[in-house]
């Protein structure tokens, strides 16, 4: 159906050729982010740096912008509040909310917990109240770090398994790019740095690695069907054929983040926003980085070394 067709069918950009603006702009990307990372560190939520969470019910549908309003009026630092579901809380539907809330510093969580409690009255029920210590916050943050390592680096090694080792290094490469300038753009935007933003960073690192699967999926494709080929067209023939593919999915995938980063309320907003800056990133980091790298690296088995002088 030509008419849905928004871009050519393809495209003949020169990709190897833009590589050094590319590479260029990545590094004021990581420049930006190592910078940030380093000076402001990242605001670590309730989940990394401990707080009080309290789950309530009520025999009518909860408004979350009153009780928001509410709590806010206590004066906590980060305060977080969504419907929460589960057990009594199926019926009636939102009949039950989900409380975090960072207690001032001259506050102890119980204390926190009590004023939330004095703050609602006795319309709501509490069917339980947890003080998050900063032991069990810290070891959080660390098992999140590690789970997001650990993921890029399995990940790596199965394409350099599937592939081969070259293109397992790009792959780290290109996906560990992407991970690094996503948390930077928490740490530059001061965004809170919690749970939901590992997920995103995980769910990015699967999403980056799609990607740049596909282009190396094409490269090895073409490779054994015009094996005489030097690597940089061979690049490029390979990088515009799935150029419109690779831009379609991407924006399909950012469209579905609109709405919820629009709509979604402050607990969704950073999580949205963050994929959709790494759909962003990743989409340019698969496009022009993850290939190029294979230009600076031993030449695969069946590419000639000889064949792989740039241009």
């Amino acid at each position: 159906m030509s008419f849905l067709r928004f871009i050519p069918e393809t495209t003949n950009v020169d990709f190897v050729g833009w590589r050094y603006p590319a590479f260029a702009l990545d590094g004021l990307l990581l420049l930006v982010t190592v910078v940030s990372l380093l000076w402001h560190g990242l605001a670590l939520g309730i989940d990394f740096e401990g707080g009080v969470l309290l789950e309530v019910k009520a025999p009518q549908v909860i408004d979350i912008s009153t009780m928001r309003n509410k709590v806010d009026s206590l004066g906590f630092g980060d305060a977080q509040i969504q419907y929460f579901g589960g057990g009594a809380c199926d019926t009636p539907a939102n009949s039950c909310a989900l409380i975090r809330v960072q207690p001032k510093a001259d506050q102890s969580g119980d204390a926190a917990a009590t004023a939330i409690k004095n703050k609602l009255g006795s319309a709501f029920t509490f069917r339980n109240a947890q003080v998050i210590g900063p032991k069990v916050s810290e070891e959080l943050f660390h098992d999140g770090v590690l789970a997001t390592v650990l993921a890029i680096l399995l990940i790596s090694v199965y394409v350099a398994f599937r592939f081969e080792w070259q293109y397992g290094v790009g792959a780290l490469i290109a996906t560990g790019h992407d991970v690094l300038v996503t948390a930077g753009f928490f740490s530059v935007l001061h965004l809170d740095f919690s749970l939901n933003s590992v997920a995103a960073l995980l769910l990015l690192a699967g999403y980056s690695i799609n990607d740049t699967v596909v282009v190396f999926d094409r490269i090895r494709e073409n490779r054994r069907k015009y094996k005489r080929m030097p690597l940089p067209e061979l690049i490029n023939l390979s990088t515009n054929q799935i150029a419109t593919r690779t831009t379609l999915v991407s924006v399909a995938t950012a469209l579905t983040m609109v709405p919820l980063a629009l709509f979604g309320g402050p607990a969704l907003r950073d999580f949205s926003g963050a994929i959709l800056f790494g759909i962003l990133v990743g989409t340019f980091s698969s496009t022009y980085v993850a290939a190029a790298l294979l230009l600076y690296l031993p030449a695969p088995a069946g590419t000639r070394k000889e064949e792989q002088a740039t241009a």
